[in-house]
């Protein structure tokens, strides 16, 4: 059994001591992230909602209430993208839509850091910032919008 025994002070327990001052240091980090900082999620969200100009050219952020936009982000998180990634002609299917427009839409969702595009492929896999954007925005519209409005 592991019990905790004093440290002899001496040159050979540095190492002992270096390791549980290593384990507190880890500790007090875990308990001061776990404090909310809304802050992080505030940069996040305008991130995702602003206008972004790249090459001078604007690439306009994703409302969450829009119809299409919380269609094109809850399209790209289905199951099978998440394991497989997505391409161009995923989209087409689901939308309806030229390649020219899916191109442009997945710009959109590049420059805004909610899909990353795999090396030497043309597929696209969500960002960890796109998962929890997505899910997010769904959540406020199931869990507090849509109750909200049915009293």
């Amino acid at each position: 059994s592991n019990q905790i025994a004093p440290l002899k002070k001496s040159i050979y327990s540095l190492p002992f001591l270096k390791d549980q001052l290593k384990a507190a240091n880890k500790r007090y980090l875990e308990f001061i992230s776990a404090f909310d900082n809304k802050e992080v999620g505030r940069k996040m969200l305008e991130k995702i909602t602003e206008t972004k100009t790249v090459h001078n050219r604007n690439y306009r952020g994703f409302n969450f209430f829009s119809k299409f936009d919380l269609s094109l982000l809850l399209s790209i998180v289905r199951g099978e993208f998440t394991i497989n990634g997505f391409r161009n002609k995923h989209l087409r299917y689901i939308f309806d839509f030229s390649t020219g427009k899916v191109s442009r839409l997945l710009k959109r969702l590049l420059v805004h850091g909610l899909i990353k595009k795999a090396q030497h492929s043309y597929k696209y896999y969500l960002t960890t910032l796109g998962k929890e954007a997505i899910v997010a925005a769904q959540l406020v519209k199931d869990v507090i919008l849509v109750p909200a409005f049915n009293y």
